[in-house]
């Protein structure tokens, strides 16, 4: 693949995608996309328990929703000879090693490291053992776990958001590589898939900084070179609490639910945490550009809901006819014309709100009277049809030389009759969109 960037957004299929995912997605394509890269979208199911198709179909399905592609899928539960035979080089050269404890005998060794006021690394027991005790444990029904042996010193890479990183080795405890029922934990498994699809770099949460070090060694023990990493600051809601507190299931799949539209959401995650203003953007093209992790701060980005509305009903407002057609066909609204939308679109936040204004326009609406003198006369001053966006403008008129209404105490009553709402679309392109049988049944106080 020679110098090409190849990146890649591993999921475990355990759940739905939620906004965080999403910007680890996101982020990992516009990258690749602005270095004419490519995107490798591995699923980490070694989960055997928790993993599912249903997760696997919905993970795609949430991808292509925000417009992402990907060059390649792989599946870890398929390659897991490829981790075996690692383990097995791992083993022949004496970076990993088997130990014994059970997690209660492991809690107890942290705890008293703890209390001494030492940090709690693991004490490398397992490397003292004989063949003889080995034996002796392995007959009392006991089965290994293996650590990856680290080497003594300081770790170094060039964070592309974070800068110059660095973690001692010395300060950390050597790594569980495979558990004692023989399946892999993440590290292993990710660092051969890694050197296999050729990854240029591991674009991810801060969450795994603290992986990373270790990882290195992984990559050097097996004769590879280790890729660039970039770690991002984790999303947190709007007052600053973890997602997982209050947003961990603003999925994906709810906020499409809920009518949030593609590009608003990537503008939103394209954006958040950067130097560059957040701004509805044409496409993803135009977000890939000038793309840089130089424009990523250290603080922590805030997710708002509100702000995502904002850029929804931005995108709303300037949506074409040609292209809100087949939608609202879809949502039911097949009648609906351009006139329609045109006259509503303004007042949206999301498309599906379409479908309380086309009741207004078309039943059955309930009035609300306010005045019903106002009503009555304005009813009987009707003009005949047919209605041009003129038609408000000169019956007002008409209504306020006749009545003496005037300002709010002539169009207030006249919207709530005819809406049952007290604000909205312009009247001047509702009314003949309502048409002069409505009206009239309307400002009597009939649903119509």
């Amino acid at each position: 693949m020679g110098n090409a960037v190849t990146v890649r957004f591993a999921p475990s299929p355990t759940g739905l995608l939620h906004v965080g995912n999403a910007r680890v997605a996101l982020i990992n394509w516009l990258f690749a996309r602005a270095r004419g890269g490519r995107m490798l979208l591995r699923y980490d199911d070694t989960d055997r328990d928790r993993s599912r198709p249903e997760y696997v179909a919905a993970i795609a399905e949430d991808l292509a929703w925000l417009g992402l592609d990907w060059q390649e899928t792989a599946f870890q539960s398929e390659r897991l000879e490829r981790y075996e035979a690692a383990a097995q080089r791992l083993r022949a050269a004496g970076r990993l090693y088997a130990c014994y404890e059970t997690p209660e005998e492991l809690e107890a060794k942290r705890r008293r490291l703890l209390m001494r006021r030492l940090p709690p690394v693991y004490d490398r027991a397992g490397l003292a053992l004989s063949d003889a005790d080995r034996a002796r444990l392995e007959a009392e029904g006991r089965r290994p776990h293996w650590r990856f042996l680290l080497d003594a010193g300081d770790v170094r890479w060039d964070d592309l958001a974070r800068g110059p990183s660095h973690a001692d080795a010395a300060s950390l405890s050597d790594p569980v590589l495979i558990r004692a029922d023989g399946t892999f934990l993440y590290t292993l498994p990710s660092v051969v898939d890694d050197i296999d699809f050729a990854v240029t770099h591991v674009v991810r949460g801060e969450d795994h900084v603290t992986n990373t070090a270790a990882q290195i060694q992984v990559f050097e023990a097996l004769g590879a070179t280790a890729p660039a990493f970039a770690h991002l600051p984790l999303l947190t809601d709007a007052e600053g609490q973890g997602l997982s507190k209050r947003l961990g299931s603003a999925s994906l799949r709810d906020l499409r639910a809920r009518g949030i539209e593609p590009l608003a959401l990537t503008s939103l995650l394209a954006r958040l945490g950067t130097s560059d203003a957040i701004e509805l953007a044409p496409d993803l093209d135009h977000l890939a550009q000038g793309f840089d992790f130089s424009h990523f701060s250290r603080a922590t980005p805030r997710f708002d809901e509100h702000e995502l509305d904002h850029l929804n009903a931005r995108l709303l407002h300037g949506l074409d006819w040609s292209e809100a057609a087949p939608r609202l066909a879809a949502l039911g609204l097949s009648e609906a014309g351009a006139d329609f939308w045109l006259a509503v679109r303004g007042n949206l936040t999301h498309l599906a709100e379409a479908a309380d204004w086309w009741r207004v326009v078309a039943g059955p609406c309930a009035p609300v009277i306010e005045d019903g003198e106002l009503a009555a006369a304005a009813a009987a001053l009707l003009p005949s049809e047919p209605w041009d966006e003129t038609t408000w403008g000169a019956w007002t008129a008409s209504v306020k030389e006749n009545t003496g209404r005037k300002g709010k105490a002539l169009f207030h009553p006249l919207r709530l009759a005819l809406t049952g709402r007290e604000s909205g679309p312009d009247l001047k392109s509702l009314l003949p969109l309502i048409g002069r049988e409505r009206a009239v049944r309307r400002l009597a106080g009939e649903a119509a």
